[in-house]
């Protein structure tokens, strides 16, 4: 069995083949304008390692966070809303908090949908379902007229209590479709996401029609384009929560992919965590372009059905677009490989969010890029060596990283050397990702000096001891492939889909053998569309209910056994109970419990498997010593070269740095590193 892994980031395109032996992996320059030329040549160049063909392949597994960057750089397709009159502005209105209290120069996205392309319909679905006003066939024929008029793309159909009956929803989208032909697309909120919030609703169904065409036109060419060169295998799509679904099923929701690259590092820390025991786990993905934060419990990512894309105000929750998506809980932030530093107006230095990304790429690239990038500063401060940089793939030219940071940094600055300029810029990466992670530790109520920080990436290994100095951890792991890591996950990941119904009634009023009727409808169809992505599997099943007092926006989870479904819900209450009790201390005993919906997920299960430990070479010795800028000591140091594959369990101390093929890891003075007999780095800070 020879499966390939995908994953397609800012600024490099990760190729992982798995086969009996082992993990093969390159890095290839992400092709921006059409991404599937860098995943082609990758994997030509994985096959040709092999000696293998694409008809070998058994399955490809692709990520990417191409969904998300064309909605963070608007590159959509052009979109319209179908809307109930009246509701045409809710885009805008927002739910009408202010996510900074006192700030007065917040800025919020723009909706993805101008006012003139939101069209009122006169409709009305009631609250309990009924209906009160039915579309007229003359009015949905004007708007098809506008939308003509208009060439637009894509269409998205919000309408007012649709969760609760989608009838009017998928009337009107069917004649539209008729009057507008297959080439736009068509989509309705009930569909992608049916569930109560109108706000939440109609922003997770217009994302995901102005992303569906662009989706679909760049998987059916990858699709085509591995068809032509043999390849016949399984071709599945990384979702957001770090599941595997059919391309088909992704063309339909294309939403749902938008953290399927950072997924892939999150699954691969959550498998290295049940390894080596962490109970704990910060995971730090640090990419060429962005960073990405999770914590992870007792092997298991906290979940959650809501997430923010392009967050326009400092990363600040509640200034992104909303979508209702099963995914990881996740913080991304501007400060990867190619992320530029530069002094603003007011002398400051500032790191990002903007990227050089892979074109034209930091300024060592020598591909016409002239800004300081984070890559840059490493370079021109020891911290990687310019010979075998990202597996050989790419040639670095030394003397350009340090005349890039003397003009955009040390200069402005005022400095009198570049190395201290450079050290500078790496410092507040490190500070602008460690504070990141404070706050979403804040945010969760976690005590982050309790965990482990488990980073991956091509810079992980690069900031994971400076970062773990300033939040107070004491033990780092760096898994084997830390650098092409998300490909990695890819492979250990399952395939499943997650659905959600609201319900929105006291648990008093709920008829058991109907809300049972409506649950087992959504399990068969999850279990159906996993079943069709793994044929043959055994599937597994689970339901939780949302649940919260009346008149609440605090909801609580809890798994929810149907098999007796009157037992199941008479228990709800006292458990909903207890878990709002551990949570906010107290309970109120004279508000009724509202069901508020059930989520329902099929996954196929799948034995555990990992990588295998990388043979281990005789001699531990270190290569020599390479110079290295230490900002702490406002000196050269001389750092001991090691060689990974040669590591033992021994303890190697810092300062130190250790090269592998995709990735390089700074050891730094008082940490000490060894390899673990899972092939993973273990970096331990001395006592103090």
């Amino acid at each position: 069995m020879l499966r390939v892994a995908i994953d397609i980031g800012g600024t490099f395109t990760d190729v992982v083949a798995e086969t009996e032996g082992g993990l093969r992996s390159v890095k290839v320059l992400t092709s921006a304008q059409q991404p599937e030329v860098a995943a082609l040549d990758g994997i030509e160049r994985v096959l040709g390692v092999l000696s293998k063909t694409h008809a070998d392949i058994s399955d490809v597994v692709h990520g990417a966070t191409l969904a998300t960057d064309a909605l963070i750089e608007r590159r959509g397709a052009k979109t319209a809303l179908v809307t109930t009159a009246g509701f045409r502005d809710v885009l805008a209105m927002r739910n009408e908090k202010r996510f900074e209290q006192y700030a007065l120069d917040i800025q919020l996205p723009e909706p993805l949908v101008p006012r003139p392309l939101r069209l009122p319909l006169r409709e009305r679905i009631l609250a309990d379902g009924s209906v009160s006003t039915a579309p007229s066939d003359a009015e949905i024929d004007a708007i098809a007229t506008v939308l003509d008029a208009e060439r637009v793309e894509a269409v998205a159909i919000g309408f007012l209590h649709s969760y609760k009956n989608p009838s009017h929803e998928t009337y009107v989208a069917k004649r539209l479709q008729q009057l507008l032909g297959r080439d736009v697309t068509v989509c309705c909120s009930a569909d992608v996401a049916r569930e109560i919030r109108e706000y939440e609703r109609f922003s997770t169904v217009c994302a995901n029609a102005y992303v569906r065409p662009l989706m679909a036109r760049y998987l059916q060419r990858l699709r085509s384009a591995l068809k032509d060169r043999g390849f016949d295998g399984a071709f599945l799509m990384v979702l957001s929560d770090g599941a595997l679904t059919t391309v088909d099923q992704a063309m339909r929701y294309p939403i749902r992919l938008v953290e399927g690259g950072p997924a892939g590092g999150v699954a691969l820390a959550a498998h290295v965590a049940r390894e080596v025991g962490s109970d704990k786990t910060l995971s730090l993905d640090i990419g060429g372009t962005t960073a990405k934060i999770c914590f992870i419990e007792n092997g298991t990512p906290q979940p959650t059905r809501r997430f923010e894309v392009a967050r326009a105000w400092r990363d600040v929750k509640g200034s992104g677009l909303p979508v209702k998506i099963p995914t990881v809980e996740l913080v991304e932030i501007g400060a990867g490989g190619g992320s530029i530093a530069a002094v603003d107006g007011l002398g400051r230095l500032k790191i990002g969010p903007k990227s050089a990304g892979s074109e034209p790429g930091p300024a060592a690239y020598n591909r016409g890029g002239v800004a300081a990038t984070i890559t840059d500063a490493h370079l021109t401060v020891g911290n990687i060596a310019p010979e075998g940089f990202a597996g050989g793939m790419i040639a670095l030219w030394p003397l350009r990283a340090p005349d890039a940071v003397r003009s955009h940094v040390q200069l402005p600055l005022g400095m009198d050397a570049v190395e201290p300029a450079a050290a500078g810029v790496v410092e507040l990466a490190d500070e602008t990702m460690a504070n990141a992670a404070r706050v979403h530790g804040i945010e969760l109520g976690l005590d982050i000096a309790g965990f482990d920080l488990l980073v991956s990436g091509g810079g992980g290994g690069l900031h994971g001891a400076r970062i773990a100095d300033k939040l107070g951890i004491r033990r780092i792991i760096v898994p084997q492939n830390a650098g092409v890591g998300s490909a990695v996950g890819f492979l250990r990941s399952p395939v499943a889909f997650e659905s959600a119904i609201s319900v929105v009634e006291v648990l008093s009023a709920i008829d058991p053998a109907a809300l049972t009727a409506r649950v087992r409808t959504a399990l068969k169809e999850v279990e159906t569309i996993v079943a069709r992505a793994a044929p043959g599997a055994t599937i597994q099943s689970t339901v939780k209910a949302e649940m919260r007092y009346q008149g609440q926006g605090l909801e609580i989870a809890l798994p929810l056994d149907m098999g007796g479904t009157e037992d199941g819900l008479g228990a709800l209450q006292e458990r909903f109970e207890g878990a709002y009790r551990r949570r906010i201390g107290f309970t109120l005993s004279d508000i009724a419990v509202e069901l508020v919906s059930i989520s329902v997920s099929a996954r196929e299960s799948r034995s555990p498997c990992g990588p295998k430990p990388q043979r281990r070479r005789d001699d531990d010795t270190p290569l020599g010593s390479r110079a290295v800028y230490d900002l702490a000591a406002a000196t050269t140091l001389d750092y001991r070269v090691a060689d990974r594959a040669a590591m033992t369990g021994r303890a190697l101390c810092g300062p130190a740095v250790v090269t592998e093929e995709q990735t390089t890891t700074l050891v730094r003075p008082g940490w000490s590193v060894r390899r673990s007999d899972q092939g993973h780095l273990i970096l331990e800070r001395a006592p103090t």
